[in-house]
């Protein structure tokens, strides 16, 4: 009877290493259904996009608004409504912020001394490198399509806050420098 148990050992063996081998097959092709499955629904995605702007239809709010960005000369100049739309409400209260503080230092233009207003020049002239550094950042990212929704979201956010300071700090540069050429005259 010694043999018997040891065939009833192989055999439970044979039969585990099988049901290993039937899940690892199943596995397998649940793993290519599933790839298969996603590589439709991107291709009928990308095909949908495709047609959308095939068809003038704007794909999103946020491309006309990015858009809308680049033709206005001073945001300072806006009326409140006609401000950029921000998907977080801490970019708006940031928004609402810097628009303050810009305001307050073209006042303050007009009555500072020489030699704050060539001081706030080569501030703003240095931060403005950092805002398009970060602007360029901000636009790779969003190129690279890796994102999930909300990363997008928030990125795009991040650049059209990028692109609003941007605008500020170039008028508020200008202004400055025609102050220092106006008082070394």
């Amino acid at each position: 009877m010694p043999n018997t148990s040891t065939q009833s050992d192989n055999l439970e063996s044979t039969a585990n290493t099988a049901t290993i081998e039937d899940l690892s097959d199943a596995d397998d092709d649940l793993g290519d259904d599933l790839k298969k499955a996603r590589e439709q629904e991107e291709l009928e995605h990308i095909q949908a996009l495709q047609a959308l702007a095939l068809s003038g239809v704007s794909i999103d709010d946020e491309t006309d608004d990015m858009s809308h960005l680049d033709e206005i000369d001073n945001i300072l100049d806006l009326s409140e409504e006609k401000f950029p739309k921000f998907t977080l409400a801490k970019n708006k209260a940031r928004f609402l912020r810097m628009v303050s503080w810009y305001r307050g230092k073209e006042e303050w233009i007009e009555v500072a001394p020489l030699s704050g207003v060539t001081k706030l020049f080569k501030q703003q002239t240095k931060e403005l490198e950092g805002i398009r550094s970060s602007k360029m950042d901000y636009e790779m990212e969003l190129e690279t399509g890796t994102l999930t929704p909300s990363q997008r979201s928030y990125r795009r956010d991040e650049l059209k806050m990028c692109k609003v300071q941007e605008k500020m700090a170039v008028h508020l540069i200008s202004k400055l420098q025609l102050k220092i050429k106006s008082g070394r005259r």
